[in-house]
C-alpha cells in the first residue's frame, strides 16, 4: 500500500540575508529582501520525496499559505519532488501576522480536503522560531505526533511509523500508528537542489489556489508585535593580566556577583 504524504511549506528571507529592523521598529524591512523556501521545509520536503522514491509513497502535496508571491515557494517544492501543489492564499505577513494557530487551522481544513497518511513539515520556520504549528496541527486533528525527527522509517503496509527523535536528554524512538504527524530536524537528511530539468517540469505540475477566507477560519492574529530591535553590537574584548582583573571586570559590568 502506498501512501499520499502532505508537506507544508513556507516563504521566509533567505538564511545567507542579514535582515534589519524597519524605519518604524515593528518589524523586519522585507523591502528588497530575497526570499526563499525555508530551509526546515526543504528537509520535510526531501523526506517525504526519498519516501516517494522507496515505493512507500504514491504521492507528496505541498501546501502553502501566505500572499501570491507564496506560490514561488511551491515550484521550488515541486522541482525537488512535490507532485502537486496547493497555495492557500492570504494577504498577510507570515512572519508576524499569519501565526502559528491559524496556520493550524487552515492545514486542518487542508488535510480534510487531501486526506493523506502523513505530514511531514519542518520543525520550525526561520522567521518566526515559533515551532508550533506542527504540534497545534496534531492537536486539531487528534493525530499522533513525532517532532525533531533524526530518521523516518515507514511500513506502508501496517500503515505505521518509528522515529528517532532529538531531545535534550539524547534521542527517543517511538512508533505510531497513520495518520500522524512529523515535524523534521536538521540531521534527518541533506535536501536535493533543484535541477533545472526538474524546475522546467515543476512549471507544468498542477497548483491549485485556495482563497484563505473561504476555509471559514479565523486568521486573526492573537498576539501584537510591540516592537522589533536589533541586538546590541558586540563590544571588542579586552585582555587581563590575572584572574583577579577578570573577576573585577566582571564584576563592573555585573556578570558576577
Amino acid at each position: 500500500m502506498s501512501l499520499k504524504v502532505l508537506v507544508p511549506v513556507k516563504r521566509v528571507v533567505d538564511h545567507a540575508v542579514r535582515v534589519r529592523v524597519n524605519a518604524a521598529k515593528n518589524a523586519v524591512d522585507l523591502t528588497g529582501v530575497k526570499m526563499s523556501l525555508n530551509p526546515f521545509c526543504e528537509i520535510a520536503i526531501e523526506e517525504a520525496t526519498k519516501l516517494k522514491e522507496a515505493g512507500l509513497v504514491k504521492e507528496v502535496v505541498a501546501v502553502t499559505i501566505g500572499p501570491k508571491q507564496s506560490a514561488e515557494v511551491l515550484r521550488t517544492a515541486m522541482a525537488m519532488g512535490a507532485d502537486t501543489a496547493i497555495h492557500v492564499e492570504l494577504d498577510a505577513r507570515a512572519d508576524q501576522d499569519l501565526q502559528p494557530l491559524a496556520v493550524a487551522k487552515l492545514l486542518q481544513k487542508i488535510v480534510d480536503k487531501v486526506q493523506p497518511d502523513l505530514v511531514i513539515a519542518g520543525k520550525q520556520a526561520i522567521d518566526d522560531d515559533s515551532a508550533q504549528a506542527g504540534q497545534m496541527l496534531a492537536g486539531l486533528l487528534n493525530w499522533p505526533q513525532a517532532t525533531f525527527a533524526s530518521k523516518v522509517d515507514v511500513d506502508a503496509a501496517s500503515k505505521k511509523a518509528t522515529v528517532v527523535r532529538e531531545k535534550e536528554g539524547g534521542l527517543e524512538t517511538v512508533t505510531f500508528g497513520l495518520p500522524a504527524v512529523i515535524t523534521t530536524d536538521l540531521r534527518l537528511n541533506t535536501p536535493r537542489y533543484a535541477t533545472l530539468p526538474n524546475i522546467m517540469k515543476a512549471r507544468k505540475k498542477p497548483l491549485e489556489t485556495i482563497a484563505a477566507k473561504d476555509l471559514g477560519v479565523d486568521v486573526a492574529p492573537r498576539l501584537e508585535y510591540v516592537s522589533v530591535e536589533e541586538p546590541p553590537k558586540r563590544e571588542g574584548g579586552a585582555k587581563v593580566d590575572s584572574v583577579a582583573d577578570l573577576v573585577a571586570k566582571l564584576k563592573q559590568k555585573g556578570l558576577f556577583a
